[in-house]
């Protein structure tokens, strides 16, 4: 099938998605923003005071919902595409894994982030294994930051795809956090594989070892 009509085929959809409907009308970069508000409304995570980190945040619907409900606190979206600027929320275009990147996201939160939010996904091969497992690895890769620069009852959420690498992000959570639940939006697509990973609080034995 040719690109265009792959392309003409995904935007019929969208426009039927009642999601990418309301987030045009109330001016949400993606229908993204509707899962992270559902999320909220059940996990009640963003508070007016919350730091809070928001990896793989282009076009920007997360930062979009975060600074509605954050009023004193920072709020630092990293991507490797650009974003349009949110007021009240930081940029920074790169990535994450990166050195420079990393050691950046670390000053910013010097005094510790409370929430760290990843809605990254890998770029699709075509081969939904290969894919899983690449947006795994991301997951695991945030979390891996998370532990770092998060407070002691700080917040994880992810984004993953049900598949070979899941066991392994299960298992690590439960290593790193006290509380670890399995979340599946409504307003996620039905036909999506995606879930997400919500983490609260470090335990203490691995916070202890971060600060030292």
């Amino acid at each position: 099938m040719k690109k265009n009509k792959i392309s003409k085929n995904w935007l019929a959809k969208q426009k039927k998605d009642l999601y990418f409907k309301q987030s045009k009308i109330l001016g949400y970069s993606s229908r993204a923003a509707f899962k992270l508000i559902e999320m909220d409304k059940k996990f009640k995570f963003l508070k007016k005071n919350t730091n809070l980190l928001d990896l793989g945040s282009s076009p920007g619907g997360w930062s979009q919902v975060a600074r509605k409900k954050i009023l004193n606190g920072k709020i630092l979206a990293v991507d490797l595409q650009l974003m349009k600027k949110i007021s009240g929320v930081d940029f920074i275009q790169g990535d994450f894994e990166d050195i420079k990147i990393n050691n950046n996201i670390l000053s910013y939160f010097a005094k510790k982030a409370d929430v760290v939010l990843s809605d990254m996904a890998a770029n699709t091969t075509g081969n939904k294994d290969m894919d899983s497992f690449r947006t795994g690895d991301l997951c695991l890769k945030a979390m891996d930051l998370s532990s770092k620069i998060l407070s002691i009852n700080g917040i994880f959420l992810s984004k993953i795809f049900m598949g070979s690498v899941f066991s392994e992000i299960n298992k690590k959570a439960n290593k790193l956090f006290s509380k670890v639940v399995k979340y599946k939006p409504i307003s996620s697509k039905s036909e999506s594989k995606e879930i997400y990973i919500f983490c609260k609080g470090i335990l203490k034995i691995w916070y202890i070892v971060q600060q030292n």
